[in-house]
């Protein structure tokens, strides 16, 4: 089994600590690789629309990006760990999100997205958490990932986790051991199944593609759903 993990920020503070109490139930199982951003992808998205005209291997960033592409498309639990900044995701964990647009769903998903799992971690002193992690859920979703669990939890406090009072330590960990247990007992060796949700908008970008093709209109996307059989009769979701 193998654990790709992004995290958003290179700060070991309270969301490393949740995410390492995580990682525990699957460090015995497991092969499990990390992502430190900023450092593992230091550029920001230019919007220069290159992956999507030229394809993403012509991306100016491409020794940064390929890596955490090819391990996310192998592994079979994806956990994306970050905390709140105002209210939203880090910019570093928004810019390589940026960076893999061309795998949003109207464009070139990959088949193994359909299939796999998710985790999405987030925390905040105050509040943002939840609208932290909808961040990274929304372009999950749209890569095809129908399997996507959050955990979220809130400090109420700007003081470091050793600091927290321990009723507040204990009361997280029993959460996030709970959360990690769980999904820890998953078979991941079986695909999860891909929601009727998901499987609507596939339909309509497909209906998008195939109009694009009647127009006859020079398009990498068009050219790479016909190439996986997706204008005909195949199916991201079916082996």
């Amino acid at each position: 089994m193998k654990v790709v993990v992004i995290n958003g920020t290179e700060k070991k503070g309270v969301t490393f600590k949740i995410k390492e109490m995580f990682l525990k139930s699957f460090r015995d199982r497991a092969e499990i690789v990390e992502f430190y951003l900023p450092k593992d992808c230091p550029n920001f998205c230019i919007g220069c629309t290159t992956c999507f005209v030229k394809g993403e291997d012509k991306c100016k960033d491409i020794e940064y990006t390929k890596p955490i592409r090819e391990a996310i498309e192998q592994a079979d639990l994806l956990v994306f760990a970050t905390p709140s900044y105002v209210m939203h995701t880090t910019g570093a964990m928004k810019s390589l999100l940026d960076h893999m647009a061309f795998r949003w769903m109207p464009h070139r998903p990959h088949q193994a997205m359909f299939s796999k799992r998710a985790v999405i971690i987030s925390q905040c002193l105050g509040a943002g958490a939840k609208s932290a992690a909808k961040d990274i859920k929304d372009s999950l979703a749209w890569w095809g990932i129908s399997k996507i669990d959050v955990f979220t939890t809130s400090l109420m406090s700007d003081i470091s986790w050793d600091k927290l009072p321990q009723k507040k330590q204990i009361k997280i960990e029993s959460k996030i051991k709970k959360f990690s247990n769980k999904l820890a007992r998953i078979n991941y060796s079986k695909p999860a199944r891909t929601k009727f949700a998901t499987k609507l908008k596939f339909y309509m970008c497909r209906m998008i593609q195939k109009s694009i093709r009647k127009k006859q209109v020079e398009s990498l996307d068009c050219k790479y759903w016909l190439e996986q059989g997706w204008l005909a009769n195949k199916r991201p979701w079916k082996r």
